[in-house]
Formats: structure tokens, sequence, C-alpha cells
């Protein structure tokens, strides 16, 4: 039994409220007086993009990872195309890509001018494993974007030796990640950068779109902060010297403020979702459903509680029919979309297998124990009807 959760069955009658797959509202009433107190002050300075609050979270966010600096950005897809760019990926670099992740890793490779490597993930947690990077590598790939997907890191360890031993940049996708740890150790921490992204159902969520890269290479943070700003090198002149070919993408100071006062929530907020994820663990039927694998030198902040099963599009018609939310993540490989096919060099089992069997089930910090165990239920009484 895990520590401080109740698994006796004997419960008190229970809601027939839905339970939904994502609801923010919670999260967003534990900051909503301190939010309006720093907008407040953002509306008395007028530092609406960048500015004292964007300043005060990227040194925070940079602390609370373990790294010496932080670039905001406007959006998570930008700090990785932002990144790549930084670290000059270009034309004819590979960059291997995991086929299981969602569409903008990808996407940020050919926006920097290089091109995706496509690799498979092991079937337990669906991740890049050091050997199924290995398979994939050719003479032309130039790094490696490791995604922490559904909030669990792989084995960094791992990953990390083989990187340095064959001479590949490490780069973490951790837009799912915030928090999350390899042997004590978070994520952003372990690749030359470390890309988030705030959309506001992450674990750590703006109220709009809004993004970081994490680095401790000063003269890295130095070009990425040129880039976000078109290109300005401000050693060299001020607002009219642009030294590098630039983009638009700042972080806001109303998002700062946001990300600011969630941040000091965000730990008790990912313990939560590991005793929501303790609760499907222990009464979800592994015969009938297979959880995403938890590695052991790794804790996991679970943004998505995933499953696999046979039958998935009917078992989340039947969950829907009894008021329960699901989400898909993901159902199409990247390999296998049409403008990234072209791109592929075959097949990739695993990662093609777990899209017609992944199921999200709800997961956010104030879902309740008690709606936990109705959706752990629920799918086990799905699952053996289809089974009958």
């Amino acid at each position: 039994m895990t520590a401080g959760i109740s698994t006796d069955r004997q419960q008190p009658a229970r809601s027939s409220e839905p339970v939904p797959f994502l609801d923010i509202s919670g999260a967003t009433a534990d900051v909503v007086a301190e939010v309006r107190l720093g907008w407040d002050e953002v509306l008395r300075t007028g530092q609406y993009v960048g500015g004292a609050a964007v300043t005060r979270f990227e040194q925070e966010w940079a602390q609370y990872c373990g790294t010496d600096f932080a670039v905001g950005v406007a959006n998570g897809t930008d700090a990785l195309h932002l990144a790549m760019r930084a670290l000059g990926i270009g034309p004819g670099d590979e960059v291997i890509v995991p086929a299981n992740t969602f569409v903008a890793t990808a996407e940020a490779v050919v926006l920097a001018g290089g091109v995706p490597r496509f690799a498979d993930v092991d079937d337990g947690t669906l991740l890049l494993t050091a050997e199924t990077i290995k398979a994939a590598v050719t003479p032309a790939t130039k790094a490696v974007a490791v995604v922490h997907l559904y909030g669990q890191l792989p084995d960094m360890t791992a990953i990390s030796q083989i990187c340095e031993e064959l001479g590949l940049i490490l780069i973490e996708d951790a837009a799912q990640a915030q928090g999350a740890t390899w042997d004590g150790k978070k994520a952003g921490s372990f690749g030359a950068v470390g890309c988030f992204s705030f959309y506001p159902g992450k674990n750590l969520g703006a109220f709009g779109d809004a993004g970081a890269v994490v680095t401790s290479d000063p003269k890295l943070t130095d070009l990425m902060l040129s880039i976000r700003d078109h290109g300005r090198m401000q050693s060299a002149g001020g607002h009219y010297s642009h030294g590098v070919l630039g983009m638009n993408s700042r972080l806001d100071g109303v998002q700062a403020v946001v990300l600011s006062a969630k941040l000091r929530h965000l730990d008790e907020w990912n313990q939560q979702r590991r005793a929501l994820m303790a609760t499907y663990r222990e009464l979800i039927d592994p015969e009938r459903a297979k959880l995403v694998e938890q590695l052991e030198d790794g804790e996991g902040v679970h943004h998505l509680a995933v499953v696999q099963v046979d039958q998935r599009d009917r078992v989340r018609e039947l969950l829907a029919e009894r008021g329960i939310g699901t989400g898909i993540h993901y159902p199409v490989p990247c390999h296998v979309m049409g403008p990234y096919a072209q791109y592929a060099d075959g097949p990739l089992p695993v990662a093609e297998a777990a899209a017609a069997r992944q199921l999200s089930l709800p997961m956010f910090p104030h879902l309740s124990q008690d709606d936990a165990r109705r959706v752990a239920e629920g799918l086990n009484e799905v699952l053996a009807e289809l089974d009958r």
C-alpha cells in the first residue's frame, strides 16, 4: 500500500459529476491573488514584454532547474527551435527524435534547417533509450533531442554517456517534465540545453503561451538572448545592431508574473500528481491495461497518466458514457505524418503499436483521490466488459 493513500473499497457514495480529463481552475485559484498583485505592478511599470518580472522568473527558473541561466521565450516550440539554431543545427545536420512525441520536437528541427532522424522507443516507458539512439545514428547525426514525455525522464545516465561517446549534442525537450528528476537531478540540467513549454495545461503553466530554455553555457545564453530579440547585439551598439539572424520570441511580463506565482506551488502540485498516479498503479488491472513504466532512478511528475489498452477508441467511448474524460497522446507517430514521412527510412514498431493503444486518463493536481479511484474502477469495468 502506498503511504498516505487509502485503498479501502468501502468508500462513501461517490459523486455522479463527470470527471474531466483536465481542469486547471484549481491551480488558477491557488495563485490568483498573487497574480493580480504582480499584474498591478506590470500595469504600473508598463513592462509588458521583458522587464523586471521576466528577469526575476528567469533567475528563479534557472535556480529551480539547477542551471546557471534561463532564457524566457514565447512558447515551447520556439524554445526548441531557438536552442537548435543557437547550437548550430543547420542544413544537413541530423537530430535524432523519438517517433513517439508531440510534433513540435520534429518541427523545431526542420525549422532550424536540420533533418529529423526518427528513432523507436522502449516498450515499457515509450521513451528513447541509449540503444534506440545508437541504432539511429548516422555519420550526419549532430544531436539528440531527448523527450521527457508524460513527465518522466528516460535513463539519462546511459543517454548522456552514449552522447558523449558519439560526440552528439544532447538537447532535452522537457516540455512535459517541469520538476521531474533522474538520480536527483532536475530535467533540463543534463544537456547542452533544456527546453520547456509553459502552455496553460502543463505542470507549470502560464495564462497563455510561454516557454524557456535553460543552460549553464554563458556564450550560448548570450546568443539565445540575441536570437529571441531579432538578433539584436546589445554589446555591439544597441537597439539597431542586428548581428545574427533572429526571430521575435520574447516572454511577456504578464506571463512571467503567473509563472513566478505558480512556481512556488509546483513541487506541491507534482506531489499530488504522484499520489494520483500511485492510486492508478494500485487499482488498475495490469492484466488488461499497461501503464507507462517509471524507471527506478527517476521521479516523474506525471503530466500525463498514460495506459495502453486494446480497442482504445471503444474504451474511450465507454468511459465517456460513465462521465470519465480521457485524451490520446499521441495517435499518429511523427515519422508517418505527411510533412515528416520524407525523413523516415523504415518502420518503428514500438511507437507504431503504441500509437493505436495509448489512452491518457484524468491527471491534474486538484483531481480528488475519490475521482481517481472512480476512473481506475471504471476502466477496469470497461475492459472486463469488452473481454466478455
